[in-house]
Order: structure tokens, then C-alpha cells, then sequence
């Protein structure tokens, strides 16, 4: 099944001044969310690999990463496939290059945690017959999201260090498939067990030069995914909740805040992922989505049971790395002050 945005109020583009324009332009996805919604036309999926389906066909009318993730919440029977759309979303977001028709992985921790100097997995060069550059991948890394249902993973591994001690950190895109690659799955958890996790071992994986993203592993990719995964996520559960919202036709008030805020997380979207004013309009973002939520604490009675009942087992997933976002927005907020050439952050203005 295929869900379309034509006949949800998109429309074409059209000719201005000799250029070619789209006149839904960037809130087209709201419009479509609502018309999805309030037409009733949900589905449920059961399987990981059922919702993939539909998503995938899907996702592909749109071309922005963020409006994915917001169709991906809405069209998600549940909150773990809510994240599986952002997920799968943030990372096209970051590397717009990785294959469109599989599920992918972002594989950073190993045993001693995800901090750059915990990884200890290699990447050495060594010259093939041919002459040609071959890249050989060796280590283990834990707990990969949605590692087992993945195709291709995108691994952070190093290359050495530098005289100070900092690790050299690259990113190479990995088929799963590959000979010296295997994967052992980790225990379920407690909420969204339907999304799994595994070790990635890696045994003198040979990989071509082209595998190796370009960049810094850590500058380029691992920093930025945090905030990327966190606008991404963020917007495919505001997605869902609308979802539901005007399925069980939950008070008005509800769905235009939702509505509202499925606005501001595409606007953070196309923002820079490492600029401290990303960082603190996404900590205002937490804020009021946090404020729909215990709106909506007492509606959910006026759902099916078993949405309500999902939604209780895997609400804990929103309060994950909660302690490093307050973090980040501290840091950004010191940034700010900085950056101002002022006399600096006024006593009690931080988070």
C-alpha cells in the first residue's frame, strides 16, 4: 500500500517569473497530516516489517527528511515505529546518500560507552593486488538500533591517534551482509521492543575506499546526529500524537497545538544542527512538547485500549538522554553569551 499526498492537498508546481516553484511550499506536510488524519485512513501494522513497507513507498513523495518523519508518526499504528521513522529519517537527514530501500543503522558505542575516546573499533588501510586502497574494519559494537532488520549500517570506527591523544574517527557505510560481519542481538527492552538492538562484530571486514564517508567521524557525523536524531524523533512522535489525537477526536485545542508544534520542528529542521540557536529553540521545543503531553494525559481513555496501553508501555522512550540534552542547552546558552560581546549570561537565565 502506498498512502499518497495527492488528493491530501498537495498540488504541483507551478511557473513564476520563469522559474519553477512549489505552491504548497514548506507547511505543505500540515496540510497533509490533517486531511490524513481526519480521514480516518489508519492502519495497523503488528510488525516492523509490515510499517517499513508502507513507509518506505511512502517517504519517497517527500523530499525533506523532517517531513518524512512527521508522515512516519502519523502513519504509525505506534510509538516505536514513530521512532523508527524519525530515526530512519534523521540519518537520510545527515547522509542523504545512504540507500533509500533499506532500514539503516547508526553504530557508535561499544563496551566502554559512546564518547569518542571509547571507541576502539579499527579502520587500517591496506593495498590490494590490483593496487587499489582496501580498508579493513575490525571490532565490536553494542547495542546498534534496528541493527537486526538493517541492510547497511553506518560505523564509526578509528584510524588512529593524534600526538595528543585524540582519537582519529572516520564513518564507513557497512553492509550487514558483508563476509566478517555478524550480529548478535541484545536483550529486548522494556519499552518499543518491537525495535531491536544488536552487536555488530567485525572481522577484517574489507571495505573500498568509496565506503569511508568524507569528513570527521566525530565533527561531521556522531556530534550533529544527536541534535539531528533529537529534531527528527521529535517530529515523528508530534506526527503520531496528532495522529491519534484526530482519530479518537480529542479536544481542538489539543490538535492545533500539535499542529503548532509539527510547524516549529520543521522550522528547527533546516536550521544548523551544530548552531547553539538550534539547540535552544529544540530545548523550548522538549518544553512545550512536554506541555501536550500532560495535556493529553487525561484523554487517553477516549482511546482504544491497546493505544493507550502501547503508548503507556513506550512513553518512557521520550525521557532518553534527557540529562545530555540539558546539557547541550546549557552549553549553547554559555555560546550565546559569548558570542554577544556582553557582559555575559545573567545570573539564573540558564536551563
Amino acid at each position: 500500500m502506498v498512502i499518497s499526498r495527492l488528493g491530501m492537498g498537495a498540488k504541483p508546481a507551478r511557473e513564476v517569473n520563469g522559474g519553477s516553484i512549489r505552491t504548497e511550499e514548506r507547511p505543505a506536510s500540515l496540510r497533509w497530516l490533517l486531511e490524513y488524519g481526519v480521514a480516518g485512513k489508519f492502519e495497523a501494522y503488528g510488525a516492523l516489517e509490515a510499517w517499513w513497507g508502507v513507509f518506505r513507498q511512502t517517504r519517497c513523495q517527500w523530499p525533506d527528511a523532517i517531513d518524512q518523519a512527521l508522515v512516519g508518526g502519523m502513519i504509525a499504528d505506534r510509538l516505536a515505529f514513530a521512532f523508527a521513522a524519525g530515526y530512519q529519517a534523521a540519518l537520510r537527514a545527515l547522509v542523504p546518500s545512504v540507500p533509500q530501500d533499506r532500514l539503516v543503522s547508526f553504530s557508535v558505542t561499544e563496551e566502554g560507552g559512546a564518547h569518542p575516546r571509547a571507541v576502539n573499533s579499527t579502520l587500517r588501510a591496506t593495498v590490494a593486488t590490483t593496487g587499489e586502497t582496501v580498508w579493513r574494519l575490525s571490532g565490536r559494537k553494542r547495542w546498534t538500533t534496528l541493527s537486526c532488520e538493517a541492510g547497511v549500517a553506518l560505523i564509526v570506527a578509528s584510524t588512529g591517534r593524534e600526538e595528543n591523544g585524540r582519537n582519529q574517527l572516520r564513518v564507513a557505510e557497512v553492509s550487514l551482509a558483508a563476509p566478517g560481519v555478524t550480529l548478535r542481538p541484545m536483550p529486548p527492552t522494556a519499552f518499543t521492543p518491537e525495535i531491536g538492538h544488536a552487536e555488530i562484530i567485525l572481522n577484517d571486514v574489507a571495505l573500498p575506499a568509496a565506503a569511508l564517508l568524507p569528513g570527521d567521524g566525530y565533527a561531521d557525523y556522531v556530534k550533529p546526529f544527536r541534535t539531528v536524531e533529537d529534531i527528527h524523533v521529535t517530529a515523528a512522535v508530534i506526527g503520531h500524537l496528532l495522529g491519534i489525537a484526530l482519530r479518537f477526536r480529542w479536544p481542538s485545542t489539543v490538535r492545533e497545538d500539535l499542529t503548532f508544534l509539527a510547524g516549529g520542528v520543521r522550522a528547527l529542521a533546516f536550521g544548523d544542527p551544530k548552531g547553539f540557536q538550534t539547540h535552544v529553540g529544540l530545548s523550548g521545543l522538549f518544553r512545550a512538547v512536554q506541555a501536550v503531553l500532560e495535556a493529553c494525559e487525561p484523554l487517553w481513555s477516549l482511546a482504544a485500549p491497546e493505544v493507550e496501553a502501547r503508548w503507556r508501555r513506550d512513553v518512557a522512550l521520550l525521557q532518553v538522554a534527557s540529562g545530555t540534552r540539558s546539557r547541550r542547552t546549557d552549553a549553547a546558552w554559555r555560546s550565546a553569551w559569548a558570542g554577544s560581546g556582553g557582559p555575559g549570561e545573567p545570573e539564573g537565565s540558564g536551563t
